[in-house]
């Protein structure tokens, strides 16, 4: 393998890296503040994907779809929240996966009856299109360059958020002691659904940027969410930065795997059966690293309780 194209997939990695960070950011500090389990999460990727298709095609404006994404997936989080979550913040972990899970077919076939079962398409912006050349003299898509930068910014955003401000003081004691905070004077209920809108938010902004690489279709959030869930348990429940060097970990491992074991593999068989065998595990991969940062260290890199 060139060196040039090892550094077009070490950025490909990258960029896989931080759209799951937007995802798996705003789960863990829902599980982290609220202690939910929320399979719904990927529903609110799809939605914020499918408002940023339908507002793209009709108005034309990639930036106005950006903000469409970003408004719908916190006003269907804040609604789910206030609706159906709040009930289950005292219940078994059992009810609140069923639940959410219930929330899935109920976001699918929604979903499905509003947009139908086609696969809606999002396209690139003309100013984000075409390659940009790198020092070295690699050729690399602007938009997906454009998607690492935007995610990056986004995680400084977030760890200001969290560390400089008063609703992040506010999150960070509502992940040691909500009772507390709430005998204090915080409105926990408050504070809950912001946090979820929040998460919502990301997630339907990570939806609407990866949906102009890839179709928009239904239950394209669930394979992204087994991602994330992978990501906050290498990194740690309720930690930003683990949730961003986690996502780093997982992206960079399943795209250079997906490049490298076939590569290898086609040295002792055909080159079908090494893509076949190098494919299967480069997939196995990110759980293998799962489970030894695990056992390493059962809280994830950065979690600070069990």
């Amino acid at each position: 393998m060139s060196l040039i194209l090892l550094a077009e997939q070490v950025l490909n990695g990258l960029q896989l890296g931080v759209m799951l960070f937007l995802m798996a950011a705003g789960l863990t500090l829902v599980f982290g503040v609220m202690g939910l389990i929320n399979l719904a999460h990927g529903s609110l990727f799809m939605v914020g994907a499918f408002a940023a298709a339908a507002v793209a095609g009709a108005t034309g404006s990639f930036l106005l779809a950006l903000a469409a994404a970003l408004a719908a997936a916190a006003a269907a989080g804040a609604l789910v929240e206030l609706l159906i979550i709040r009930r289950l913040y005292d219940r078994d972990h059992l009810d609140q996966v069923l639940a959410t899970f219930a929330l899935i077919l109920i976001f699918s076939e929604g979903t499905r009856w509003v947009f139908g079962s086609f696969p809606l398409y999002l396209s690139i912006p003309e100013y984000l299109s075409g390659p940009i050349t790198l020092p070295g003299g690699i050729q690399y898509p602007l938009y997906r360059l454009t998607l690492i930068a935007v995610g990056l910014l986004i995680a400084v955003g977030l760890f200001l958020l969290i560390s400089r401000t008063r609703l992040g003081i506010q999150i960070r004691a509502g992940e040691n002691d909500r009772e507390m905070i709430a005998a204090l004077g915080v409105d926990i209920s408050k504070l809950y659904t912001i946090v979820f809108a929040l998460g919502a938010a990301l997630a339907g902004l990570a939806g609407a940027l990866v949906g102009a690489i890839q179709s928009v279709q239904v239950g394209m959030g669930e394979p992204v969410l087994i991602l994330a869930f992978v990501v906050i348990v290498i990194g740690g429940i309720g930690s930003i930065k683990g949730a961003l060097i986690g996502s780093i970990l997982v992206g960079l491992t399943d795209t250079l795997a997906g490049v490298l074991l076939p590569l290898l593999f086609s040295q002792f068989m055909s080159t079908s059966a090494a893509a076949s065998t190098g494919s299967a595990l480069a997939s196995m991969l990110i759980y293998i690293l799962m489970a030894v940062v695990l056992i390493m260290k059962p809280t994830g890199l950065f979690g600070a309780r069990a």
